[in-house]
């Protein structure tokens, strides 16, 4: 044999000691025969004490270990093979290696490289641990998702629980409350001593304390769930102050006070905002200042701070001469159930809802009270809210009108399950001349219909057998008539108030009735029927005669500088666009098929502004939007969605009509 070179041997041991893993050569036997330091320090033997031992009694796995050897030898290589060297802290290596040939193709022995592995287990160990601890934390928060939305769900079925036991206990108790007022007003009228009248008038009293806590509750009820809706509407500011301040002339006379009004004649004539949680505000207002003031003074002052291009910022303020609030309380007064002292209640009666409900009217809108207050001088309240301005006509009631004995000829139809209420309204109609029939359900009412005539229906709402919207529903669509119908309601809710309106009530009147509203509601109804409309600001009379338009083409006339040409495209556009979308609208809510809902209300909204089609249109399409996407709030979507067909109908209707006009203009 050929003797080994010096320099090939320095070579070849610097190769074997550059690796910083340990390297071993191993005989076909199965010994070690050479090795690197990096073997020697990690199973800290020495080279002499390593060389001629049994290459697998280094490791955990000594038959592994055998079997890595005896696979080098076989297969000639390899790779990657796991094992653990049993040292002081047990290595983990993988194996790669192969067999190495003299030069006659013989095999010498095997080359095996075991790789440190220990900090990429580690690793790989931390790595699966992170990811159980990752998927457990998932689970957990999953689990805790669950829990928040069944609590939510609980949460907003506890709500919807509260919502409906008070609309219902308020229902409940006004319907008698309805009738005690309602007989004690009859009776007053009467002749009756002056002993009998006084104790009259302190059923009265207690009536309409009873009525107010009633309204209080309810109104907070619906603040606190977030069912109080704003709308945004054009309304005449000084109509609304004077009238707020005429429903307190009377109180004011009997305590004596003097009722100052200052209004700035500054202010537009028509603004937008929500003139019914206004009115709200003010009556809250101008009812405490009168109920804790004794001598003196009221003064209710409307002021314009500012104004530009399209808004108006006021502020109002109610200040009274009464008892005022000791410094310490202001800040309590707007919370629920307080008042300024623990005798308030017992000597001038209340909730301590009132400056609670203003508080929470107001901070939606943008506004906030404010109080100045010293006890035996008095009281200011003010606020400010900030209105757009527009050139649009304000709609407003129509005045409550005296009783004309001269107004005899009308035949009323009452609607009205209860014998109680059904005596009251006889009771009233026979006062006022008018000719009426009762029907104790919706479905007699019907009945009563096919075989009479009459000129005007006063419709309760809560029925058994058939209730009032389903029999309006069936009095329009059926019935095909379109005889004025005003709703009875013991709720005045927003949510009654939207559903009278798509069923198609020309109006509502609240129990416990005033008689004067009533009449005038009836008189303007019957003998103005160019004036029938919706108090609560939209007319639904579907009658082609009676029906206002729906379209105004202002925008349009701007936007295409009255080129005939243009407008007629734009219009036959939306001729040709608006009777499969409504079609497909309809079919949508029956098939409950939400996305196709969505998409045909979606492609509709824009088209409003276009054709000046009423903003409350749009915001109808909205709401049915909203619900399409979430399915949340369902309550009189359906409504909704045939109201939105029938404007729409009328519009195209209208539309043609201006469509011709045009083009025999352009002629």
């Amino acid at each position: 044999m050929k003797a080994t070179n010096p320099v090939d041997f320095q070579y070849a041991r610097s190769l074997i000691e550059a690796s910083l893993d340990p390297l071993i050569t191993i005989s076909p036997e199965g010994k070690i025969t050479d090795m690197n330091e990096a073997l020697a320090n990690i199973t800290g033997m020495t080279r002499e004490q390593l060389t001629g031992t049994d290459f697998f009694d280094y490791f955990t796995e000594p038959q592994k270990a055998r079997e890595v050897y005896q696979e080098v030898f076989s297969k000639g290589f390899v790779t990657d093979y796991p094992l653990t060297i049993r040292d002081h802290k047990l290595t983990d290596v993988l194996f790669n290696g192969s067999v190495y040939l003299n030069g006659r193709g013989e095999v010498l022995g095997a080359v095996v490289v075991a790789r440190d592995i220990t900090e990429q287990k580690r690793v790989a160990t931390e790595l699966t641990e992170a990811i159980v601890f990752a998927e457990l934390a998932t689970g957990l928060a999953e689990e805790a998702k669950e829990k928040a939305e069944c609590a939510t769900q609980i949460a907003e079925n506890a709500v919807k629980a509260k919502q409906q036991f008070l609309s219902n206990m308020s229902h409940e108790i006004r319907t008698p409350m309805n009738a005690i007022i309602g007989f004690t007003k009859v009776l007053l009228k009467t002749d009756v001593s002056s002993k009998q009248k006084e104790y009259l008038t302190a059923i009265k009293m207690s009536g309409d304390a009873l009525i107010v806590l009633i309204n209080d509750i309810l109104d907070l009820a619906k603040v606190d769930a977030g069912k109080m809706v704003f709308e945004q509407v054009p309304f005449k500011m000084a109509l609304s102050i004077s009238a707020m301040i005429h429903l307190f002339e009377t109180k004011i006379q009997e305590k004596n006070l003097e009722l100052i009004k200052e209004y700035d004649v500054r202010i537009p004539d028509v603004l937008v905002g929500d003139p019914v949680r206004l009115h709200q505000i003010i009556i809250n207002l101008v009812s405490n200042a009168v109920k804790f003031t004794t001598k003196g003074k009221i003064t209710v002052s409307v002021n314009l701070l500012s104004e530009d291009e399209g808004t108006a910022t006021i502020e109002f303020a109610v200040k009274d001469t009464g008892i005022g609030i000791p410094g310490k309380k202001i800040g309590k007064i707007f919370e629920n159930f307080q008042q300024a002292s623990s005798d308030t209640s017992r000597l001038y009666g209340g909730t301590g809802l009132g400056l609670a409900i203003v508080k929470q009217l107001l901070e939606p809108q943008g506004g906030s009270i404010r109080v100045k207050s010293k006890v035996d001088e008095g009281s200011t309240f003010s606020f400010i809210l900030t209105f757009q301005k527009t050139k649009a006509d304000a709609e407003t009631e129509a005045d409550i009108l005296e009783l004309d004995l001269e107004i005899k000829n009308i035949k009323v139809l009452v609607v009205e399950d209860i014998p109680l209420n059904q005596l009251l309204m006889k009771t009233l109609l026979d006062d006022y001349g008018f000719e009426r029939d009762i029907a104790a359900n919706g479905k007699i009412a019907v009945e009563k219909l096919r075989n009479k005539s009459y000129d005007i229906i006063l419709m309760d709402l809560q029925m058994p057998e058939m209730n009032g919207f389903e029999a309006t529903e069936y009095i329009r669509n059926t019935m095909n008539s379109q005889i004025p119908i005003i709703a009875l309601t013991a709720d005045v809710t927003t949510v009654d108030l939207a559903k009278c309106k798509s069923v198609g009530m020309n109006d509502y009147i609240a129990k416990p009735v005033d008689e004067r509203l009533l009449y005038s509601k009836i008189v303007g109804l019957v003998k103005k029927p160019s004036q029938i409309q919706l108090s609560h600001k939209e007319e639904i009379d579907n009658s082609e005669t009676k029906k206002s338009k729906c379209i105004d083409l202002d925008y349009l006339i701007t936007r295409t500088k009255s080129n005939p040409i243009l407008m007629m495209e734009m219009i036959s556009l939306y001729l040709e666009q608006t009777p499969p979308l409504v079609s497909l609208m309809k079919q949508s809510m029956h098939d409950k098929d939400w996305n196709s809902l969505y998409s045909s209300v979606h492609k509709m909204i824009p088209s409003f502004a276009i054709m000046g089609i009423s903003i409350d249109f749009e915001n109808m399409a909205k709401k049915v939007q909203e619900f399409a996407s979430t399915q949340k709030q369902a309550e009189g979507i359906q409504d909704l969605v045939l109201q939105l067909g029938n404007v729409c109908t009328q519009a195209c209707s209208e539309l043609k009509e201006e469509f011709k006009r045009i083009k025999n203009a352009s002629l």
